[in-house]
């Protein structure tokens, strides 16, 4: 099943949302602004896509650049930070199997998917 991290003001997100439905039939949309992932999920997503929390961070948000920018924290911590402002997370994610990645430009999903 593939699954996409979706947050539908985001014009990479509509993008890649688009991809989908234009090539296939099955998938699920996770609106996670509305549906929260916990910190261990997330901490799943971050194992299937190959990436720490900090690689996964958007940091042209004005809560990063207010309250994170410069600071260090553990992985543990990012990712806690990261489930309790989920703005922060970078998207599209899309998920297929036990493996993910972040489909930024949507192109990517391309050699991803098939």
């Amino acid at each position: 099943m593939i699954e996409i991290y979706h947050n539908p003001r985001c014009r990479k997100s509509r993008a890649a949302l688009q991809y989908l439905r234009d090539n296939y039939s099955q998938f699920k949309i996770i609106e996670y602004l509305k549906e929260p992932l916990d910190s261990i999920s997330f901490g799943k997503l971050l194992k299937k896509l190959g990436k720490r929390p900090s690689e996964m961070m958007r940091t042209n948000e004005s809560i990063y650049k207010s309250e994170y920018k410069g600071k260090e924290f553990s992985d543990a911590q990012w990712i806690k930070i990261m489930v309790g402002n989920p703005k922060l997370i970078k998207r599209p994610i899309v998920v297929k199997d036990d493996e993910a990645i972040w489909a930024d430009p949507s192109d990517l999903l391309i050699s991803f998917l098939d």
